[in-house]
Parts: structure tokens; sequence; C-alpha cells
């Protein structure tokens, strides 16, 4: 018999999930399952999941992409540890795997093969790209970016940058849990399984689709955003006194007006050839320098004030660090403490969305290294 799940009161209660992931893009999508409810299993090497010990940016990933987990240590390398993974797996609802094209079914664990005996299996492969002509080559989140449209779309003209975070694989993670759902509702009429496959060039194209659609439309080429004709005027980046920066966005007449109100500038409000988007669109290079230079002696608190109470538009430009204080944040429930794998306590950012008034959670303590082994198999020893 399984294990009784925890009752939790989360949409996903009941669900049973194994994970043989490491690094971002299928950790994301099981914490995800985990954080809605699921009894999520993480199945680790001897040693532990490497993602453990990264260095450098990626020392945050295991932490903030693990939690809600239970971890069991297998050596699917071995016959022993792989006839457990496969007695376990057919325990579960749902499982998902990222390693390299290929590796799964030389093991025997690809969903060819262990849909055969378990029908209802619901499996979720997370891969560098879908089915076609580049599904054996090795991907990571820059490698797509480069190749998806996003790092050319991100750096000025010639210098092509990637975005700031793993976009791609906590996405892909994203579209992978969204296929759970569906399949499990599918499951519900039809009692079988499926496989769902999420890629990391598939996301990015994703991501870039505005900008082909752009071209699709036009026939011509979106320029990198540095280098784009904005929409609007005034939708940009100020630097204030003492060198600070904020982010201005006035995207009506009516805001440019209360702009020009607040920052004192009522020649600005009442030139006839500034009156509508249209036409400061077309001066908004020298538009851009007048208002920088009003605002250049201006205190980025005070400024900050005026812009909250006329209702524009405005942005610090915030580090991930100051986040940690976010007054929003901390509010919201956006932040929330967990104690991590070595005892120490620390804080993690939960899922971006409100379920029945309440921010799905942290429920336990991050895992340690086959922390959850015996309890696990103990339910296959039970049977």
């Amino acid at each position: 018999m399984n294990t009784p799940p925890t009752a939790t009161g989360l949409p996903l209660e009941g669900v049973r999930v194994i994970e043989f992931t490491h690094m971002v893009m299928g950790p994301t999508c099981g914490m995800i399952l985990a954080d809605l409810g699921a009894e999520v299993i993480k199945v680790e090497p001897p040693g532990g999941d490497k993602t453990r010990q990264l260095p450098g940016l990626g020392i945050g990933f295991f932490r903030s992409f693990n939690r809600n987990k239970k971890s069991v240590v297998l050596d699917i390398q071995t016959p022993e540890g792989l006839a457990t993974a496969v007695e376990l797996i057919g325990q579960c609802d749902v499982m998902l795997e990222n390693f390299r094209p290929g590796l799964m079914a030389q093991l025997g664990l690809d969903h060819a093969t262990l849909s055969a005996h378990y029908p209802r299996l619901i499996y979720v492969s997370h891969k560098g790209f879908l089915p076609g002509p580049y599904e054996h080559r090795t991907a990571l989140d820059e490698v797509v970016q480069m190749m998806g449209g996003l790092s050319y779309m991100t750096g000025p003209e010639g210098r092509p940058l990637r975005a700031g975070t793993s976009v791609n694989d906590i996405m892909g993670g994203m579209f992978g849990a969204i296929g759970v759902l569906a399949a499990l509702r599918e499951r519900e009429r039809t009692g079988r399984g499926q496989e769902i496959q999420s890629a990391l060039f598939e996301n990015c194209a994703f991501l870039s689709a505005q900008h082909v659609q752009q071209f699709l439309m036009t026939g011509e080429p979106a320029p990198p955003m540095p280098s784009r004709v904005s929409a609007w005027s005034v939708y940009d980046v100020f630097t204030l006194a003492e060198g600070t920066q904020l982010f201005i966005g006035a995207v009506s007449d009516k805001q440019f007006q209360t702009l020009c109100r607040v920052i004192d500038r009522p020649d600005l409000a009442t030139d006839p050839a500034l009156a509508t988007n249209a036409q400061r669109v077309a001066v908004r290079p020298a538009l851009l320098r007048q208002l920088g230079e009003t605002m250049a002696h201006r205190r980025i608190d005070e400024l900050s004030a005026q812009l909250e109470a006329a209702g524009l538009p405005y942005a610090p430009i915030t580090r991930p660090d100051q986040l940690v204080d976010d007054p929003h944040l901390l509010a919201s429930g956006g932040l929330a403490p967990m104690e991590a794998e070595d005892g120490s306590q620390t804080q993690v950012v939960l899922l971006p969305l409100l379920m029945g008034g309440r921010r799905p959670g942290v429920r336990q303590a991050l895992a340690k290294i086959g922390e959850h082994t015996d309890e696990v198999l103990a339910g296959l020893n039970a049977r």
C-alpha cells in the first residue's frame, strides 16, 4: 500500500510524482507540482544531486527549485537500484526527467518501455529540443537564447546578450507542469497516461513570438530592444541626483500632461508641437534630453512619491538582492522562510499566484540527501 498522502488542502493532494532531474528545468516542474500539493519524490544518485554543490551563479539553484520534495537515493546504474526505481515508478502518477537524449532509453526508463507496464503513467521529458533536426544537440539556456532570437532582441545592435536569469529553463519547467495538469484531466476521461515533452528551444521561440509576428506583418525584422522605435515618447530610464536611476512611462497624452505638472515643466505641456503621442515620438530624443535635464537634480525618493501620488508608471532599478527587503513582496507573502538542508534558515520566492486567497507555500524543510529513502522504500516492502 502507498503511504497515505499528508492532508494539505491543496489541489494536487493525492497525486504522486517521481522525478529524475537536476539543474533547473526539471526541478522547476517538480517544485510547481509540489507547491500545489503533490507528493514529489526526488531520486538522487549516491552522493546527491550535483546541483547541490554548484558554485557561482548556480549556487542558489537547488534551494530555489527543490522545496516541498522528498529525497530518495538510488543508484539506477546498478540492477538493484534500477529495479527499485521501476517499482517505485509504478506507484506514481507522474514521472519527470531532464537527462540527455537517449539516457533513459538505455536504462529502460523511457516512456515506451514504462507505459507498457504502467499505462496510467504520465511521463514528462524536459529537453533542449522537440523532435526534429536539432533534437540530438546538447542545449543550455544560453544556447537557445542565442538561437531562439532572445539574445539578439535583448542586447544592443551587434552585441547579443542573454537574459539575466534562466528564463527558458524556468518556463520550460512551467510548461511541463501545465502539461501534467492537462494530462491528469485527460486521464480522468481515458484512464491512460501519456508522454509530455517540453523543450528549451521551442520555449524560447514562444518568447520571441511577438517579434516573429511583427516581421510576418510588416516584412521588416524587429530591431533589438535597445534600438527599437518606441511606441511611446516617454518610456525610458532617467538619471537623477546622486546617480540614481528611475524608469518612467507616460504612455498617453493625459499622462504626459501629468508628468509635466509633476516635474514643473508647463512649457512642455502647452507646446502645440508636443500635443499628441505621435508628435512626441517624432522628436523623442530631443524631448528625452529636456526631461532628463529637468530631472537630473531631483531626488529619487521625492520624485517617486510624486509619481506615485499622480498615478504615473515608474520603477527604481532594483538588484535581485534588494528584493529581500521589498515591502510589497514581503506584504504579499511572496518571500517565505525555509529551513535549508544544513539546518540554517533561508528565504525563498514563492509561486507568483494566489489560490483561494492564499499563496502555495513551504510545507517542509529542504530535504537532506536521501532523507526519505527509508520512508518511501518501506511503502514498496509493505506491498
